[in-house]
C-alpha cells in the first residue's frame, strides 16, 4: 500500500461487516467536517454524540437514524479530522450510507490500513503500538488480548525508546571526547563514562532475548503434536479436545495421512495441536509422506504428545523423533482396557493415563498442557517481543553493542558507529528512523476500517 496524499478524506466501514446491531462508519481527513454538514447537520460539539438523521447529500432522503460523532483535528485517531457514523446494522443501511459517502467528491474508500497508517504518520503511534493494535483485533484469549493491549498502550515502546535514549546519551559522550581529542583525559573519561552506560543496556537487551521466545509464542499459538503408532487414538483425542468432530475416527491403520489442527483456549493462552499420521514402518508412499509431514509437525512445535495403547504401551520413541526427545510427553491411552490392574505393564513415572474412550483422564491432562503452556510462555507482567521483526533487530542492537564493547577505545569513530547502528536497530522497531520497507507489509494486515 502506497501512502496517499494527506489531502483527500477516507472512508470505510469500521466494525465487523455483516449483519449487526450496530454498524460504525468512519471519516478521517480535511473532508469529514463537511461530511457531518452534509449529511447529518448540524455538526455536534466535539466528542460528543448526538442522535442525528443520517441523509443522501445530494437527495436529502433520509438513509437511517443514528448517532453521529465528531473528532476536530488534532484530537482524533488519526489525527485529522474525523466523524463517525453510527448506524443500525442491517446491510441495506450500511450499503445505502457509503454509497451516498461515495457521491460527495474528494472522498474516496480507504484502504487496508490507512487509518492506522495516518494515525501513525501523524505521530499518534508508532510502529510497535500499530502492532500491538492489529494483535488486539485478532485476539482469541485472554493472555494474547492482555499482550496485545499492553503493546497497543506503549509498554514495548517505552522499553525500547528508554534504551535508544541512554545509548543517544552515550553517543553524546563519544561525540564529546571527539571533540576534546587533544585533551586526554577528558577524552578517556567520557569514553569510560559511555561504556558503563553500555555495559548496563547490554545486559538489559540479553536478558530481553533470553526469553524463550514467550511473546511470539503467546501471540501464534502454543503448537502440540499428537504423535504415536498407528490406531493410538489420537485422531480421538484431537476430537475430545475440541470438543466436536475434527478428524476422521477409524479402527484402519493409516487414516490420517496429513496433518490436522484445532486451535484451543486454555486458561487464556491459545494452543494449537495438531494430529499427524501414526509411525509405523510401510511402503506406501503416501503414509511415508505423511509420516515426514508428522516429523516436520512435531519438531515445529513446543511440545509433543506421545500416545501409545495401555495394551501394549510403546515408551521408546521412534529414531524420527529423536530431536524432540526433551519436549516429550507420554501418554497412556485405552486404560479401560486394563482388567483391575492386573498384569499391567510398568510404566514411566511422568506417563499420562487416560481413556478418550470414557473420557478417564482427560481433565488431567488438559491441566498437564496447560500448566506447561504457562511454564513455557511465562509471566507477562514485562514487554516482551511478539514479532520475529522485533526480535531481529534487538538482535542486531545486541550485535552492535556487543562490538563496542568489544572494540579498541582508540578507535573511537568506530565506537561511535557502533553505538549509531544500535541507536537505528531499536529506532526502526518504533518507527523513529525510516521504515519504509516495512510499513506496507505492517499496515497491510488491518481490515479496510482500520
Amino acid at each position: 500500500m502506497k501512502a496517499q496524499p494527506s489531502e483527500s478524506t477516507i472512508f470505510a466501514l469500521a466494525s465487523a461487516p455483516g449483519r449487526a446491531g450496530v454498524a460504525v462508519v468512519r471519516v478521517s481527513g480535511p473532508g469529514a467536517g463537511r461530511v457531518v454538514d452534509f449529511m447529518a447537520g448540524p455538526r455536534p460539539a466535539p466528542r460528543r454524540a448526538v442522535g442525528r438523521f443520517i441523509r443522501h447529500p445530494e437527495t436529502g432522503e433520509k438513509l437511517d437514524r443514528g448517532v453521529v460523532l465528531w473528532f476536530p483535528s488534532p484530537a482524533s485517531f488519526t489525527g485529522e479530522d474525523v466523524a463517525e457514523l453510527h448506524l443500525h446494522g442491517g446491510r441495506a443501511v450500511v450499503n445505502a450510507v457509503l454509497a451516498a459517502l461515495g457521491v460527495l467528491p474528494g472522498l474516496r474508500l480507504a484502504e487496508p490500513g490507512e487509518f492506522a497508517r495516518r494515525a501513525f504518520e501523524a505521530g499518534r503511534l508508532d510502529l510497535a503500538e500499530v502492532e500491538g493494535l492489529a494483535d488486539l483485533i485478532d485476539a482469541e484469549t485472554d493472555g494474547q488480548r492482555r499482550q496485545a493491549l499492553a503493546q497497543a498502550s506503549g509498554a514495548l515502546s517505552d522499553l525500547y525508546e528508554s534504551w535508544r535514549a541512554s545509548l543517544i546519551e552515550a553517543m553524546g559522550l563519544i561525540e564529546a571526547g571527539l571533540d576534546f581529542a587533544d585533551e586526554g583525559d577528558i577524552g578517556a573519561k567520557t569514553f569510560a563514562d559511555a561504556t558503563s552506560i553500555i555495559t548496563v543496556i547490554a545486559q538489559a537487551v540479553i536478558r530481553h532475548l533470553d526469553d524463550g521466545h514467550r511473546g511470539e509464542i503467546l501471540r501464534e499459538g502454543f503448537r502440540v503434536a499428537l504423535t504415536g503408532p498407528p490406531n493410538a487414538g489420537k485422531s480421538r483425542l484431537l476430537t475430545a479436545l475440541a470438543r466436536r468432530d475434527v478428524a476422521i475416527v477409524s479402527e484402519e491403520a493409516g487414516t490420517t495421512r496429513d496433518v490436522i489442527e484445532v486451535r484451543l483456549d486454555l486458561a487464556g493462552l491459545p494452543v494449537i495441536v495438531s494430529d499427524t499420521a501414526g509411525f509405523r514402518e510401510t511402503e506406501g508412499a503416501i503414509e511415508r509422506e505423511g509420516m515426514r509431514r508428522s516429523q516436520a509437525a512435531a519438531e515445529a512445535a513446543d511440545l509433543a504428545l506421545w500416545l501409545t495403547e495401555a495394551g501394549a504401551p510403546q515408551t521408546v520413541l521412534p529414531a524420527e523423533l529423536a530431536a524432540v526427545a526433551d519436549r516429550t510427553l507420554l501418554v497412556l491411552n485405552k486404560i479401560d482396557l486394563l482388567s483391575n490392574g492386573d498384569g499391567a505393564p510398568a510404566l514411566p513415572d511422568d506417563m499420562v493415563p487416560l481413556s478418550v474412550k470414557t473420557g478417564a483422564g482427560l481433565e488431567d491432562l488438559i491441566k498437564r498442557l496447560t500448566v506447561i503452556a504457562h511454564e513455557r510462555i511465562g509471566h507477562q507482567g514485562e514487554p516482551v517481543m511478539t514479532q520475529v521483526r522485533h526480535r531481529r533487530l534487538v538482535e542486531a542492537c545486541r550485535e552492535s553493542l556487543e562490538a563496542f564493547l568489544a572494540g579498541s577505545s582508540h578507535e573511537v569513530e568506530l565506537r561511535a558507529e557502533d553505538l549509531r547502528r544500535a541507536a537505528d536497530a531499536l529506532g526502526r522497531i518504533t518507527g523513529r528512523v525510516d521504515v519504509e520497507d516495512v510499513l506496507d507489509h505492517i499496515f497491510g494486515r488491518f481490515c479496510i476500517g482500520k
